[in-house]
């Protein structure tokens, strides 16, 4: 009892286990986690390291270099980046391909412990390195809390109200807020009294610190219990601070309160690390994670439940307005997917129905619908989400879902038109092509393993095409050999009574079948120039394949895009602030603008995973502008980046999409490496000259500007004579200027800094720096610090020091002209820069789009050859033959024909998605060509001599063949206005429609010429 026959006599098992796929994949469906794109894990890690008063070079040699080389024993490490500023080292450590989210742990483990080894090496000063290992976080729902009249410490306090309450909803990972303003309070100094009183700073920073400190009272045993001691005394208030006793220089009986020496006052702290503006409003913005593997559209539509529940205990004037929403961009994603499937299904039902009869089509296309509802079942068992890749997969294989099912409808309803009984029809079908339609499915899904096997994030983020291929596909055979032949059996109706068999005896008499037939043999008679035909066709295909463009990902489609913006490095943040505030206003004027949230200071918060935060700079501001239709983007881009030329010509302003899928910093990228920091600017000033020259855009390098830097030169034996030290000196500086942490101030949950500075009238005049005041041991008072310092010089020093795997590196980037690929722009520069004489030890090499797309197609080139082996191997194990494998190999060349013109005549370029697609083409050709050779194999084995036999498997597989191909092409209409998939969907329509019907011609052809069939004339 074969497959077939069991799944007819048994048919109560078939439809139940039907019913339960059904209706399971219904529920699978509901229950899928859900998102706009796929995930793909960040293998990366910051170690960051405080080294308060060094200079970037000190950073760089003393501190980065050291953790670096400790970093660099791990075997797990594939690349180490650096950046040294003045008192902080910041090392991002990426991690090897092959670890994923599981593995990944370990590893930071691992990174740890060679952190903590390296702690006790460090230069005294330097603080403990902190690894951060969820860089990688993504931050799908944001807010930006705004009040009209509101303090930033209110806003604070209800962010901090909404963030406890926002934890306990479900699938809440964390709740990070972003552009609060630190608070501190201020002890200002007056000279003048410390030195008539005899007070010195540090008994003031050693009252401070002691006062507030926490230090255990013991506990004592009362009775049956035992009790903790805890004393009062600690600072409360402001006005705690002010009534602070200290002692003078006339002894003990002298006391004197910390405000007859001091203001005290509670301010924000100047100038802040970074601010928030939310459509010109300073704000506060609340950030929100999905745990891993939630759902994302149940945690926005809980946040936003939570958020009306509380909205009673919102004050007056505070909102919370929406900068991100993944949630529903999620559902809006997922929405338009789904119609589109739903669309890809209805088109191949109805080209069955127009092809195959009623009967036969809705007999596959019940076929199809429970493949496709089954999928979600696997893709739930396997937390494969909901999202573009995977839901355009499902629409990519419904032309081939339909494949297996074609071939077992099309032999049974022949076979019973003849008048054979149904199970005996349904038997034989199936026997003679269960196991060649399985070789040739599974050759399918090999055609997509390339993807599944690549380790890389492009490869992740594309790994669940390659799964819902599998999973469909390998269904979609099942569904042949056991539901089709029960519905066949079912529905196909036999010869009808009285009918003269002569009558069903051929059912290729068909208009079309004969002209096909008629060709077909004119084609074997003349088999030599067919294949030169052929072969011309391939040759000139290939010469239009070198003319494509070239391109990475596309451009997403999502309303919003982001306007970063440099002003000269060194520059105060509240310059930049103002620049911004002013850019945020031009752009809210636009009509086309829905809103603006601005980030400066540093990136926003990771809240899509293509997106890289830039990292603390004062110079640095970044605009989130959302758009009411994104149609209007580049036209709103252009005028917004020809009023930063004419406004503001000193800044460096670069307007970026988003794209789809994994993108790097920019998209032309040069890298010089090298030991001298003035030299490696001299390249890239070079390279940047030509970027320009060629119209390139946002054109910037890494270091950018030096900085000035006030150096006063310490007087050893002056200052030795006085008792003062370098950090006695440093310590004034800072205190004057900036201001130094003395202690701190406990309010509530919140730790406060009390900052020691000079008055505003001192601070704020760099040419009194001479006359600042500095504590004197040996003379028992306050000397200014011209007395020990013998002069004061202005150099230039560069600001960041980057370092790509330990050896100094400056990246040169830009972005190609208005309306231009990457890659073209990257053709004209690329003889220019290479051509660049470099001296001895440096070196040049390639980042941008190119790399990315060249280490996506490295990655995927690795499991191509694995891939080809197993499909190779399958062939010859079908057929027991090398001849047949190699007609079948033969003809996947064809498909090059096909892509080409169909990418030509729509202009798409050849990027990374048209090459997934053109690598199906070949499980799909070779399927075709297997159901064909298969069936001259089993005409042959009929006695038919073997011209005949061939042209009689052609015609009978002509139809299969072409309704498979024909079902897939016209599937993937709804992918055409897809931006990301339609590159894929021209490559797949365009080859296959091309390359079915050659195959047609050239199977039979080269099975003629290898087998030398002699060409006979048939009996008219």
């Amino acid at each position: 009892m074969n497959v077939a026959e069991y799944s007819i006599q048994k048919k109560t098992v078939t439809m139940v286990m039907t019913v339960l796929m059904l209706v399971g994949g219904i529920m699978a469906f509901n229950g899928l986690s859900r998102l706009e794109d796929p995930e793909f894990t960040i293998k990366d890690a910051l170690v960051v390291t405080q080294y308060p008063g060094a200079t970037p070079a000190e950073v760089e040699l003393e501190v980065t270099d050291l953790i670096e080389t400790e970093i660099q024993r791990l075997g797990q490490v594939k690349e180490i980046q650096s950046i040294s500023k003045a008192g902080l080292s910041t090392i991002t450590v990426t991690m090897k391909d092959k670890y994923d989210k599981d593995s990944l742990p370990a590893v930071w483990e691992q990174l740890r412990r060679k952190i903590h080894d390296v702690t006790g090496k460090l230069p005294p000063g330097a603080q403990q390195p902190v690894v951060i290992d969820d860089f990688g976080d993504v931050f799908g729902v944001m807010f930006a809390l705004t009040g009209d009249g509101y303090t930033n410490k209110e806003l604070y306090e209800y962010a901090k109200f909404l963030r406890r309450e926002l934890l306990l909803v479900k699938d809440v990972a964390k709740v990070d807020l972003w552009g609060v303003q630190q608070e501190a309070i201020y002890v200002e100094f007056s000279r003048a009294q410390m030195s008539l009183l005899g007070i010195s700073q540090n008994q003031i920073y050693q009252a401070l610190e002691k006062q507030n400190a926490v230090v255990p009272a013991g506990s004592v045993q009362v009775g049956r219990d035992y009790v903790r001691i805890d004393s009062t005394g600690s600072i409360h208030a402001v006005a705690d601070i002010e009534n602070l006793i200290l002692r003078g220089n006339e002894g003990a009986s002298s006391l004197i309160y910390l405000r007859d020496v001091a203001k005290v006052s509670r301010e924000y702290v100047t100038p802040p690390s970074n601010v928030l503006h939310f459509n010109g409003e300073t704000s506060i913005a609340l950030s929100i994670s999905t745990v891993s593997g939630g759902n994302v559209v149940t945690m926005g539509a809980g946040v936003m439940e939570r958020l009306a529940e509380l909205q009673r205990q919102v004050p007056v004037g505070l909102e919370a307005h929406t900068i991100i929403m993944q949630s529903e961009a999620v559902t809006k994603a997922i929405d338009n997917f789904v119609t589109s499937l739903l669309q890809a299904i209805a088109i191949v039902i109805v080209v069955l129905l127009l092809f195959m009869g009623v009967r036969s089509g809705l007999i596959i296309g019940v076929v199809l619908l429970i493949t496709v509802v089954a999928t979600f079942i696997i893709m739930d068992m396997e937390a494969v989400a909901l999202e573009r890749i995977s839901l355009g997969a499902l629409v990519i294989a419904l032309g081939m879902l339909v494949d297996n099912a074609i071939v077992v409808t099309e032999g049974m309803l022949i076979r019973i038109k003849q008048g054979e009984d149904r199970l005996q029809s349904a038997k034989t079908v199936v026997s003679q092509t269960m196991w060649p339609l399985l070789g040739a499915t599974v050759i399918a899904i090999l055609a997509f393993a390339a993807i599944g096997l690549s380790d890389d994030s492009t490869g992740e983020f594309c790994r669940s095409l390659f799964q819902v291929m599998l999973f469909s596909l390998m269904l979609s055979w099942v569904t042949a050999i056991t539901l089709t032949p029960l519905l066949c059996y079912w529905f196909i109706q036999g010869p009808e009574a009285g009918q003269s068999q002569s009558s069903t005896e051929d059912a290729y008499r068909g208009a079309f079948f004969v002209a096909y037939r008629t060709f077909l043999s004119a084609c074997l008679h003349h088999r030599w120039p067919t294949i030169g035909v052929a072969l011309l066709l391939l040759v000139s295909a290939i010469y239009g394949f070198s003319t494509l463009k070239g391109s990475f990902f596309p451009k997403s489609t999502m309303p919003n895009f982001m306007v970063h913006y440099w002003l000269p490095e060194g520059a105060d943040i509240r310059n930049t602030a103002a620049d911004i505030n002013a850019i945020e206003d031009f752009i809210l004027e636009d009509e086309r603008t829905k809103s603006v949230a601005s980030f400066i200071g540093q990136g926003a918060p990771r809240f899509i995973l293509t997106y890289t935060p830039e990292k603390a700079n004062s110079s640095y501001g970044m605009l989130l502008v959302e758009v009411n239709d994104y149609l209007d983007i580049d036209s709103l881009m252009a005028k917004i980046r020809m009023h930063l030329a004419e406004h503001y010509p000193d800044a460096e302003p670069k307007l970026q999409r988003f794209n789809l899928g994994p993108s790097p910093d920019s998209s032309v990228e040069v890298r010089f490496s090298g030991p001298d920091p003035r030299e490696l600017r001299r390249l890239s000033e070079e390279a940047k000259a030509i970027l320009m020259a060629e119209g390139g855009t946002a054109v910037r390098d890494n270091w950018r500007q030096r900085v000035k830097v006030v150096r006063p030169v310490y007087a050893d034996q002056q200052a030795k004579s006085a008792g003062i030290s370098r950090e006695d000196l440093n310590r004034a500086l800072e205190t004057n200027f900036t201001g130094t942490t003395v202690g701190l101030y406990r309010e509530y949950d919140d730790l406060i800094p009390i900052i020691s500075r000079a008055p505003v009238v001192e601070r704020q005049d760099v040419a009194q720096i001479g006359n600042i005041q500095v504590w004197s041991p040996a003379t028992n008072n306050m000397i200014p610090i011209r007395q020990v310092v013998s002069s004061f010089e202005t150099r230039w020093e560069d600001a960041q020091i980057h370092r790509l795997n330990r050896k100094r590196t400056i990246t040169a980037g830009g972005e190609p002209p208005l309306g231009e690929l990457p890659s073209e722009m990257f053709a004209r520069i690329r003889p220019q820069i290479e051509a660049i004489e470099l001296p001895v030890g440096y070196d040049m090499e390639w980042g941008g789009e190119y790399e990315s797309s060249t280490d996506a197609q490295t990655a995927l080139a690795g499991g191509i050859p694995g891939s080809v082996v197993m499909m190779i191997l399958i062939t010859v194990i079908l057929f027991n033959t090398v001849k047949h494998p190699l007609i079948i190999w033969l003809t996947v060349p064809l498909a090059v024909i096909g892509v080409a013109a169909g990418l030509l005549a729509t202009g798409e370029p050849f990027g990374f998605m048209p090459l997934l697609g053109f690598l199906s083409l070949m499980g799909m050709l070779i399927k075709n060509a297997i159901v064909l050779i298969d069936q001259i194999n089993l005409d042959l084995a009929e006695g038919k001599k073997p011209f005949v036999a061939v042209l009689d498997a052609a015609v009978s597989r002509c139809r299969p063949v072409l309704m498979a191909a024909g079902t897939t092409v016209l599937g993937m209409i709804p992918l055409l206005t897809d931006d990301f998939f339609v590159g894929m969907a021209v490559t797949i329509m365009a080859g296959l429609s091309f390359a079915s019907i050659l195959t047609l011609i050239v199977v039979p052809v080269l099975y003629v010429i290898l087998y030398r069939v002699p060409a006979m004339q048939e009996a008219k």
